[in-house]
């Protein structure tokens, strides 16, 4: 297999396309490309667009999307095998191909690869390859003229008709890029035989430790001079089993006794065999192909909540109950093939440091690349797999279904051997977006939504041919039953918005608004100040300018508003801010107020067995596709904001919550490993100059893989006060901690506190200390140093320490609620506010 991903050009395609006219566009018209490519990609690095990210330019580049592009590749044929394949992994999305003037196929849905016998068409000399692009939202406009208009929601309703990554066309987060070209790999593979498919189904035994696999292989090509050897290889790389079989009937089973399980991060390890198929005449190897499996055994469980209506929804791995903590995933990029492996690394890497074991792929985006999954196979995270449709009325007819069974079938074959992929799903709020045009709900026939023929027929025969061992649920959300609401809160999975969109409720109420499984909820912020100020012009450098408002797309029927709700959040809760610098530290202060309550409140809800009243908590979202004002944890550079910080705590192995109410204090003590443990947690009571006004020490014994909640009675004084709750370990050692404070805090001012930060003898953390109470103390540290924790409270007493990597200057940058920015010398007392 030879990458042909050198040596491309680009041009805009005449009015005629053919092989002929396509080749003799002028030489001057062309210039340089890469595969995987876009043309906007290729015309960026070209410098013939500007940053499509930067300011407004999202308008300038429109034209771009306009036009017809072609990509041209000149090689040379060499010496031809027995067979000879051109293999597209993705054209994006209406492409004609053309190989020396013979057209080779035409294509218009992005997730489906081809493979194109092309040995009678090859030259020995000098070749070419044209790939062509239709404007995407003119050639799905023609669709649509065909088909019908359709509701939706974000977007072109054009796109419905497209299988195309639906976000492309514009959304509440992204930007309208409609990005052309061969997005994937494309590749000349020469050969007599090879693998066309390896599937391996396994079943295990998880208290004999013994799985069995079933290894099925489809070798193209094969003759009776040809054998396939399976062989599995254990974590370690032995060969633990081999079988020597003919090619055209290459199935077998093994036995792996003292099998070694794989576990979501935090429940155990992630041990990885693998499976290796090759194709072999003789001694001669002529093909190859494996696959890295992980043995474990996963259950989607729906059974009696105690003392509630309704069924559960939540996951059993190995025999083991699990709390699915995590968060929604997005493309990191509009330019896709900017996406490198390295980059999926850390993303998924930074997820599994925030204590999420789960990501939602969302269906208006991509089948991710084998990197992805790769990482969350390794590093322990399932992933809960929507197919691509999202916020609309999908059409039905044959062609459409025949396209979407390709993309099914496809997607299907290449992601089912991951140990990470717990679920497949039907799709995103097309349930939803039904119910609200009066297609679906109580008393609505079923036949008049006619996209549940996709989602209820074809894709779940889909996944039962060829995955037969994994669920598939219909829709996120779904709630089972004819005629059922998706918004139903006691089966099946809800999003949860009615914090930030319908009501704005506030975020203080997210236990109202708690569900079975809540895979979607959220609050705004705007990014990192150093990439929100990388994108505005100087002169667009405030919180109301028109540049600030466009990079936040979040909007309703009515129009864009995301800007309007950021400000009701801010205003219900902080006093009034005037600097860019001042409303991205209270639009991330808000948001990580928001996920604390959100997490604890729907976490505390998994109780014990047979009262799993919340089995899963998934924040929309986790990352950003470019610079913007969104819902992600993690911005389009990577940069971690204060929520990620809150979420990462209060997904804790052990994590604590606490309230303050009129009977005295609340608390949870939230615990993920399947053994009890006791704990002492240790409440302490300031005023908010410092005084300590109570103090309680109260033994609690965590229970296996759940919550335990009690009150504390307690005098609470009028005056406002901040409650700090640590959970600590028999030898003392702080494993949680967690404050409440009277709200709201905009009715009070917090400055005057004397900070200090101390670096620890051996510099591999910090001390923080303060005289009086500190709310949402933001560290700024340079490149190159890593904080464990951040966007903390403060209050009297021992300091708090803080892990760290890296080299620090002499003096750090901090932010926190009603303390202007400052910068303070490690090792000495500043007073600040």
């Amino acid at each position: 297999m030879i990458n042909l991903h050198d040596g491309w050009q680009l041009a805009e395609a005449p009015e005629r396309v053919d092989g002929a006219s396509l080749a003799a566009l002028p030489r001057e018209a062309w210039l340089p490309a890469q595969v995987p490519g876009t043309a906007h990609g290729a015309l960026l690095a070209a410098g013939r667009i500007p940053d499509p990210f930067y300011g407004c330019n999202e308008l300038a580049v429109r034209w771009v999307a306009e036009r017809r592009w072609v990509w041209r590749l000149d090689f040379d044929g060499g010496e031809f095998a027995a067979q000879e394949d051109l293999v597209f992994e993705g054209l994006d999305t209406y492409c004609s191909a053309w190989l020396n003037g013979e057209l080779l196929l035409r294509s218009d849905n992005m997730f489906v690869a081809h493979r194109v016998p092309v040995k009678e068409r090859l030259r020995p000399g000098a070749n070419q390859l044209l790939l062509c692009f239709e404007p995407p939202l003119a050639a799905a406009r023609a669709v649509e003229a065909v088909h019908g208009k359709r509701a939706l929601w974000n977007g072109d309703s054009a796109r419905l008709h497209a299988r195309k990554a639906q976000y492309h066309f514009g959304w509440d987060w992204g930007p309208e890029l409609l990005v052309s070209g061969p997005w994937r790999a494309v590749r000349r593979h020469a050969w007599s035989a090879r693998v066309a498919e390896l599937a391996c189904r396994s079943e295990v035994d998880v208290v004999a430790r013994h799985a069995t696999l079933q290894v099925a292989v489809e070798v193209a090509g094969a003759g009776a001079e040809h054998r396939c050897v399976i062989e599995l290889q254990d974590p370690d790389g032995r060969v633990v089993a081999t079988r020597d079989l003919p090619a055209d009937a290459a199935r077998t089973t093994i036995e792996v006794p003292d099998a070694r399980l794989w576990w979501t991060r935090g429940l155990g390890e992630q041990p990885l065999y693998t499976v290796v198929a090759r194709v072999m005449a003789g001694a001669q190897l002529m093909a190859q192909d494996q696959r890295r499996i992980g043995l474990r055994r996963l259950r989607l469980v729906q059974a009696p909540v105690e003392g509630e209506a309704g069924s559960s929804f939540h996951f059993e791995l190995n025999g083991q109950d699990l709390f699915a903590g995590g968060a929604n995933w997005i493309p990191d990029d509009n330019l896709l093939e900017r996406i490198t492996p390295a980059r999926y690394r850390e993303r998924v890497g930074q997820a599994a440091a925030a204590n999420m074991n789960m990501l939602r792929i969302w269906g208006g985006g991509i089948y991710e690349h084998e990197a992805f999954y790769e990482a969350c196979d390794e590093l322990g995270l399932l992933v809960w797999q929507d197919f691509m449709f999202a916020c609309g009325l999908y059409p039905a007819n044959a062609a459409f279904q025949a396209s979407v069974r390709a993309e099914a079938e496809a997607a299907v074959k290449r992601l089912r051997h991951h140990a990470c992929l717990a679920l497949w799903c039907g799709n995103n709020e097309d349930y939803m977006l039904a119910e609200s045009v009066g297609l679906a709900g109580p008393g609505v026939p079923a036949d008049k939504f006619e996209a549940r023929a996709i989602y209820e027929g074809l894709l779940p025969d889909v996944c039962s041919a060829l995955d037969p061992d994994r669920p598939y649920w219909p829709g996120s959300p779904f709630t089972p039953g004819d005629g059922a609401r998706s918004s139903d809160a006691t089966v099946g999975d809800r999003h949860s918005w009615e914090v930030w969109h319908q009501q704005m409720l506030p975020y203080q109420r997210y236990g109202d608004v708690q569900a079975r499984f809540v895979s979607e909820f959220g609050m705004q912020s705007h990014p990192s100040l150093a990439l929100l100020e990388s994108v505005l012009p100087e002169e667009e450098r405030f919180p109301e300018s028109r540049t600030v408002q466009w990079h936040n797309k979040a909007g309703s029927a009515a129009g864009p508003d995301g800007h309007r709700r950021l400000s009701v959040y801010q205003a219900d809760n902080l006093r009034a801010t005037t600097t860019l610098a001042g409303h991205v530290y209270a639009t991330q202060f808000v948001q990580a107020e928001a996920m604390r309550v959100a997490y604890q409140d729907f976490r505390r809800r998994w109780q014990r067995p047979g009262a799993r009243a919340v089995g899963g908590a998934l924040v929309w979202q986790l990352n950003d596709c470019w610079p913007v004002t969104s819902w992600a944890l993690i911005d389009a550079a990577g940069t971690v904001k204060p929520a990620w910080h809150a979420v990462r705590r209060a997904l804790g192995s052990v994590a604590v919550a606490v309230r303050l109410e009129a009977a005295g204090v609340r608390l949870a003590v939230m615990h993920a490993p399947p053994a009890a443990r006791a704990l002492l947690c240790e409440l302490r009571v300031f005023s908010l100059d410092g005084r300590l006004l109570a103090r309680i020490s109260q033994p609690v014994v965590a229970p296996a893989s759940g919550t335990v909640e009690l009150t504390l009675a307690l005098d609470v004084p009028a005056e406002p006060v901040v409650a700090e709750v640590r959970a600590l370990d028999e030898q003392g050692d702080e494993l949680a901690r967690d404050c409440a404070w009277t709200e709201p805090f905009r009715f009070y001012r917090l400055g005057g506190a004397r900070l200090a930060i101390d670096v620890d003898p051996d510099g591999l953390g910090l001390r923080l200390a303060t005289d009086r109470p500190v709310k949402g103390l933001w560290l700024t540290v340079p490149a190159g140093v890593v904080l464990a924790d951040n966007f903390v409270d403060l209050v009297p007493g021992a300091p708090r320490r803080v892990g760290m990597t890296g080299a620090l200057p002499a003096a750090l940058k901090v932010a926190a609620l009603d303390h202007a920015d400052a910068v303070v010398a490690l090792s000495k007392a500043k007073e600040v506010g």
